[in-house]
């Protein structure tokens, strides 16, 4: 068999991705992603009484833009694995540098507080719940997102699974900051973190089983 008959057996059945087909889904996704880990937030935790006063802190849009910054970097990744033979480029970055300022002003926080109060700083009320309240809320998103990329072929399905359920979960923790009273950034670095994690190591695990083209 000569090389060009190989490669027209090879490419038969192969529909093209078509332009604009990233924008689109992605477009559908997210939204999707939002609203959904809003609503749920809204119903099943509720708003935090004081939403009104904190939200006029420096401290409560540091918090917001934590998950915030890392959604960013986390579409950026997800975005570019989606496509077939693609890196993730710079998007990497962008997802450490807001863990990074969180951990280093996690680390001031219980630096000089006092002895006693260090371990409050970290657990504060919510520990036990925190991780697990953003995993429920990025559930609908993870099936969202999720779609979106696997109709965008990718080929490195463990990453790009991975990249989707962080994508996921920065979004519910976003939604998530509108409820929880924690304000210390020693608490997100750690259980906020966590709770942006786990998605991602589930989407590490399905992304070679649901992702496949």
């Amino acid at each position: 068999m000569r090389t060009d008959e190989l490669a027209d057996l090879l490419s038969t059945g192969i529909v093209p991705v078509k332009s604009g087909a990233s924008a689109r889904r992605f477009g559908i996704a997210l939204p999707i992603a939002g609203i959904s880990a809003a609503l749920l937030m809204w119903m099943i935790f509720g708003i935090r009484p004081d939403i009104m006063s904190v939200g006029r802190t420096a401290l409560f849009w540091g918090k917001i833009a934590f998950p915030l910054c890392i959604s960013g970097g986390a579409l950026i990744v997800t975005a570019r694995l989606a496509r077939p033979g693609v890196r993730a480029g710079g998007g990497f970055a962008v997802i450490a540098a807001p863990i990074f300022f969180v951990w280093l002003a996690g680390l001031l926080v219980v630096a000089t507080v006092a002895p006693q109060d260090r371990l409050p700083e970290l657990l504060g009320h919510s520990w036990k719940v925190c991780p697990l309240n953003i995993v429920l809320l990025s559930i609908p998103g993870f099936a969202a997102i999720f779609w979106a990329v696997r109709g965008l072929a990718p080929t490195r399905l463990a990453l790009a699974g991975a990249a989707s359920g962080l994508l996921a979960s920065s979004i519910g923790t976003v939604a998530y900051c509108l409820h929880c009273p924690e304000m210390s950034p020693a608490f997100w670095g750690v259980w906020y973190l966590l709770g942006m994690l786990l998605p991602a190591a589930v989407g590490a695990v399905l992304g070679p089983l649901l992702l496949r083209w």
